[in-house]
């Protein structure tokens, strides 16, 4: 397995290619694509654009991130920017600021599918049609 620390105190800019495994303790301003994992400790601060299969972010990321499988925010974790996971799991204190979307199981395509009678609309889709929804419900407007 390939594997990169980017260590404490440590900057490293440019393209990440043929990396299975990126440790960020330090800083690094990158394009990371097609790797493994990436793992963001708390000192860790990743800027840039990221494709990947896992992600463990305890420190700060900002930029694009696109993660196939499990996104983990810890606690300490801040993401900031365009983020696309197949599985969120974000601790109690962790941020996430920006476009959030859920890949679909092939990975390639988004989920944006609107709902259908049977299905509630998604939360966000409420707060956007009325901050009040139940004062509306029922009346003619």
């Amino acid at each position: 397995m390939r594997k990169l620390i980017v260590g404490r105190d440590i900057s490293l800019s440019g393209e990440i290619t043929a990396c299975d495994v990126l440790v960020v303790e330090g800083t690094v301003e990158a394009k990371l694509r097609d790797g493994r994992n990436i793992e963001i400790a708390e000192s860790g601060l990743f800027k840039g654009s990221v494709e990947i299969d896992e992600a463990d972010i305890a420190g700060r990321f900002e930029g694009d991130i696109s993660v196939r499988g499990r996104l983990r925010l810890r606690s300490t974790g801040k993401i900031n920017g365009s983020i696309r996971y197949g599985e969120l799991e974000v601790e109690a204190g962790g941020q996430l600021i920006g476009e959030i979307q859920v890949l679909t199981a092939n990975s390639a395509s988004i989920a944006r599918m609107p709902a259908t009678p049977a299905e509630p609309p998604a939360a966000s889709e409420v707060a956007q049609a009325s901050p009040y929804p139940a004062v509306h419900s029922g009346g003619a407007e």
